[in-house]
């Protein structure tokens, strides 16, 4: 495998694990209402488990509130369960159409377990990040052993995936710091 192709392949595997923390903490409350908060909680939709915002329209029309009117009303005890399964520690409450979800304000002691949550969250991403560079430059050590890649190039490679990984290791450094500033702003 060429050399350029390994090292596509490790920077898409970073990029994925950035973007999967980024998704992640879209999850994480922090005070404010917002639909990302519940809008991929899996709801049993005849027997499939479905996305919320598949078959509800979530909106937030306060700065501590969450409006959840599903598309098919006899679903609404299944959502009401589901959001009692997620860990997202809000009661809702539901009139027959509508399920209201009120977003209290963090305690300190909350504010501590999600900002340690989030530096899980973050460390979990940099592992998936060094498994690539680990992965891709076992893959360069083959290609050299076989005679494919000349020692200079193999060298040179490994440098910039470990720029890469530099690279994508600050984006989640930056991206954790910036939810945890959020977290205990608020």
């Amino acid at each position: 495998m060429p050399v350029d192709d390994i090292q596509l392949e490790a920077e898409a595997s970073m990029s994925d694990a950035v973007d999967f923390l980024k998704s992640e903490l879209r999850g994480i409350r922090t005070g404010r209402a917002s639909t990302a908060l519940v809008e991929h909680i899996r709801v049993q939709y005849y027997g499939t488990p479905t996305e919320l915002r598949q078959m509800a329209q979530i909106s937030t029309p306060e700065g501590n509130l969450i409006v959840i009117k599903p598309f098919d009303a006899s679903v609404l005890k299944e959502i009401e369960k589901a959001i009692h399964a997620s860990d997202i520690g809000i009661t809702p409450s539901s009139d027959g159409r509508v399920i209201r979800l009120n977003v209290p304000p963090l305690s300190g002691e909350r504010r501590r377990q999600l900002a340690q949550h989030v530096r899980q969250l973050g460390e979990q991403a940099k592992v998936s990040i060094r498994n690539a560079r680990r992965d891709a430059n076992k893959q360069i050590d083959q290609e050299q052993k076989g005679g494919d890649i000349p020692e200079d190039n193999a060298e040179t490679a490994k440098e910039e995936i470990q720029n890469l990984t530099k690279k994508y290791e600050t984006e989640v450094d930056e991206t954790a710091a910036a939810k945890i500033k959020e977290i205990e702003e608020i």
